[in-house]
């Protein structure tokens, strides 16, 4: 397996568990849906984004509140929110923050 393809993976088993499972979808032994399941178990869950996350990665960004809302398909005032301690992040919004802060403005647009 190539460095490009291993996911972040809970621990040194699950991450052998991964190879073992994409080497078998290779030979035709797990179907495609099996795999993605596999791949979403050996995943480490996304961490949480406070308020204090969420702004560093906005201005990091150089975002205003409404842009990042934008490209996070949200409100203005969601972002708001997040920002002020009010709300956190869940669903897709914190997969889309999760990408921006590892893959940059890029990988979303």
């Amino acid at each position: 397996m190539t460095a490009k393809t291993q996911p972040k993976t809970k621990s040194r088993i699950l991450a052998a568990v991964h190879e073992t499972s994409e080497d078998l979808h290779r030979l035709g032994f797990i179907d495609k849906r099996k795999q993605q399941k596999i791949e979403a178990l050996c995943m480490e869950p996304i961490p949480a984004y406070d308020s204090a996350r969420v702004r560093a990665l906005r201005e990091q960004l150089k975002l205003s509140q409404t842009v990042l809302a934008s490209v996070l398909n949200t409100s203005a005032s969601t972002v708001r929110k997040w920002e002020q301690g009010e709300k956190q992040p869940s669903g897709p919004s914190l997969k889309l923050l999760d990408l921006l802060e590892r893959k940059g403005l890029e990988a979303v647009l």
